[in-house]
């Protein structure tokens, strides 16, 4: 399954954001003479203004959320390569979009007020202006799941960064601006945006970096912990980049390996306790099996330095024994640490306080001891 795919049509589909068939209402008469010129005039470059402010003002201030796909349509249509046009036109987007969040947050009906904010931050994301990334930015922390994934996205992306480039000085700056934001919302985030920050972590090697990534493995293996987790498919993603930082640049960093080492943990306990008690749904089954053996044969293997698949063999045979046993060799049990404790070098818990073994999940809640329902989505 293409996690990011699914995550997209979760989010666009809770937003009727479908495309309409009638008219839209932004006019486009005049800002379609001057996309044709090859030299601008002043005039010309207000109606290029005129035009984004009645554009955006349109999705500000429409309450009929169906035609707001095909505004956010018509204003990418409308940029053009040519330089003057192309410097106006982003320089209206900041500023017309910018003046729009404004508003928005003036809106009473908390619905409407959540829906504008996002299809806004979805024309960033789609513009991909790397003047608009500082309006993505300030909108992270915002308290709605779906602001906050098209901000994080909008931010993120990496078509954007592209543009951006990451060694100048100044994308230096603001990807640990980026990297500092999304730590500390990291905790209360949904899966699919986790995922996101996640892999914008994963390309980087700073202290930031590994802090977000480290960030979103523990949001991830309390959620496993409390028996809240939803998309478990999102763990691929989290324990490839964490194995990736693992084993990159030469330099040991055992806190990543820790947490590698228990959110796996985590998920293989899942599957079997899941199994054992009759409270795992099947979607999350399938999931978990997934993720299982991706990372098995994608990160565990390098890890370990030879090729592994006992897992993936005792999933495929749905012998939970088996699969408890080698869980125990792998990552330790009792008085016994386990093959990949010692190839790492870390140990679990913390100083003063080490253990051998990974936390055990505890039972699940006695609230979800009927299996068959899949988990709803984070909105």
């Amino acid at each position: 399954m293409n996690v990011k795919r699914a995550f997209f049509a979760i989010i666009v589909g809770g937003l009727v954001l479908a495309f309409s068939i009638s008219r839209a209402v932004v006019d486009t008469s005049r800002i379609e003479t001057v996309k044709g010129k090859n030299v601008l005039t002043q005039q010309d470059l207000q109606i290029i203004d005129d035009f984004m402010e009645d554009a955006v003002g349109d999705i500000v201030r429409t309450t009929n959320f169906t035609e707001v796909a095909k505004t956010r349509t018509i204003i990418l249509n409308y940029q053009s390569s040519q330089a003057q046009y192309a410097e106006q036109y982003s320089q209206s987007a900041y500023a017309r979009i910018s003046a729009g969040l404004q508003e928005a947050r003036a809106i009473s009906d908390p619905k409407r007020r959540f829906k504008v904010m996002t299809n806004l931050l979805i024309l960033v994301d789609s513009l991909q202006y790397p003047r608009l990334v500082d309006l993505a930015v300030a909108m992270i922390p915002h308290d709605n799941s779906a602001v906050r994934y098209w901000a994080v996205r909008a931010a993120t992306s990496g078509g954007l960064w592209a543009k951006i480039g990451q060694d100048q000085a100044g994308s230096v700056q603001l990807a640990g601006r980026i990297l500092a934001e999304c730590s500390r919302v990291a905790e209360s985030s949904s899966p699919e945006t986790l995922n996101l920050m996640a892999e914008f972590a994963g390309r980087y090697g700073t202290p930031g970096a590994d802090e977000l990534l480290a960030r979103v493995a523990d949001t991830r293996i309390a959620r496993y912990a409390d028996w809240s987790v939803k998309y478990e498919l999102v763990d691929s993603t989290v324990l490839r980049l964490l194995s990736e930082k693992v084993v990159s640049g030469g330099t040991a960093k055992p806190e990543l390996a820790k947490r590698f080492a228990q959110l796996y943990s985590f998920v293989i306990q899942r599957y079997v306790k899941g199994q054992q008690q009759a409270v795992l749904p099947e979607v999350s089954r399938s999931h978990l099996a997934s993720v299982i053996a991706e990372v098995e044969n994608k990160s565990l293997s390098k890890l370990l330095g030879a090729a592994q698949a006992t897992l993936t063999m005792a999933v495929q045979q749905n012998d939970l024994n088996a699969l408890q046993a080698e869980h125990d060799r792998l990552f330790g049990a009792a008085n016994q640490a386990g093959a990949l404790v010692g190839r790492l070098g870390f140990t679990y818990g913390s100083a003063g306080n080490s253990r051998n073994e990974p936390l055990t999940l505890p039972d699940p809640p006695r609230s979800q001891a009927v299996a068959g329902t899949p988990p709803t989505p984070q909105q």
